[in-house]
């Protein structure tokens, strides 16, 4: 029986990729994570250069590194999977360090709707106008994206662990503060697609071989939350987003099949990003035409051999059944992971395909 194929993402056969932390780079390349690596014009060109050149030294017989002889103009870190502008665009505080991914600080602000003016009016917005401008002014271009997270991680940031409480006991203000979070949002990711055409490299490098640009909502605090107050507070942000076609989730919690009956209410789901523990079977069940793109464990690569991870992802894709709408990822990637083990991972796949064929 022929596989179907989304025509918006392509025919790409069990894309792979893989994020590094940044202890890793700090580790064995000497890169820091301070300001400068994410606002410094000079930096931000050379470091992710850098990057490239090492990817593909390592693993450029699988793809890795393909920009490696490019100094290319990147607005925002597409190697590093870290949500923080637009929480610091909103006032949360931010930490940045030498190993370590930005850490946002939980602003614990009162309930009260942002302000889409005062966001793209704050200092850190305007440090990426001056990083782009600059760009711009060299290279004639800005690429690449930033990660602009979620509704309710942001939510998080600003008012911490409350936002579940206010959901129970406010759930219309909360409804009224989601969609005004949601308009930072849609008015940040409309700059990003105008200035460079894509949006979600930096939630997840995998969509960056797809044939169209993927708009992907960051929703990893939905393990949080039951199925209904998703469908609640949540789904109706999906539902309006999803028009714009690709539209992808990034759940990368260990439980999305707890929302797959939900998910499937979603009209056109081009793509979701499944957390590790995930039951594809069951999100394949409810989402026959959704790209499922399968995270491993960074956690669990360290500690399995590589037969292990060979079996566990010729398990995992066997389950989604279909290799035009699979993908596979590891994401977040530190330094005791051995550079054999990811080898086992590109190996495996390519082994896949081979038996696809």
């Amino acid at each position: 029986m022929p596989f179907n194929h989304n025509p918006l993402l392509g025919n790409s056969v069990l894309p792979v990729d893989i994020v590094l932390l940044p202890e890793w780079w700090h580790k064995n390349e000497g890169i820091t994570f301070d300001r400068d690596f994410f606002y410094h014009p000079l930096k931000r060109v050379e470091v992710e250069q850098q990057k490239e050149k090492v990817l593909y030294d390592r693993w450029g017989h699988y793809g890795l590194g393909q920009h490696h002889n490019e100094a290319r103009p990147e607005i925002g870190a597409v190697h590093l999977a870290a949500g923080y502008l637009l929480s610091e665009m909103l006032g949360c505080e931010i930490n940045y360090s030498d190993s370590h991914p930005p850490q946002v600080l939980a602003a614990h602000k009162e309930l009260e709707n942002v302000s889409v003016d005062d966001a793209f009016n704050s200092v850190a917005f305007k440090q990426v106008l001056t990083l782009a401008d600059a760009l711009k002014s060299k290279y004639g271009r800005v690429t690449g994206d930033i990660n602009w997270g979620g509704v309710l991680n942001i939510a998080m940031d600003l008012r911490g662990e409350n936002i579940f409480l206010d959901m129970m006991m406010t759930p219309d203000e909360v409804k009224a503060y989601f969609d005004s979070i949601a308009g930072v949002i849609e008015k940040f990711t409309t700059y990003l697609q105008a200035e460079t055409g894509s949006t979600s490299i930096s939630v997840n490098r995998g969509v960056r071989h797809l044939q169209k640009p993927v708009l992907l909502h960051s929703e990893c605090s939905h393990t949080m939350i039951s199925a209904e107050d998703y469908e609640e507070f949540l789904l109706p942000y999906d539902l309006a987003w999803s028009r714009n076609r690709p539209y992808g989730i990034h759940y990368c919690g260990p439980d999305p099949h707890r929302m797959a009956a939900s998910f499937a209410k979603i009209p056109h789901l081009d793509f979701l990003d499944l957390g590790w523990g995930g039951d594809v079977k069951i999100l394949r069940e409810h989402l026959p035409d959704t790209f499922l793109n399968i995270r491993l464990s960074p956690v669990e690569l360290a500690k399995q051999s590589n037969d292990e991870i060979h079996e566990t992802i010729t398990r995992l894709v066997h389950d989604s059944g279909n290799p035009y709408l699979t993908g596979v990822c590891c994401i977040n990637i530190d330094d005791s992971v051995s550079d054999d083990k990811i080898d086992t991972i590109f190996a495996t796949v390519e082994e896949l395909r081979k038996e696809y064929k």
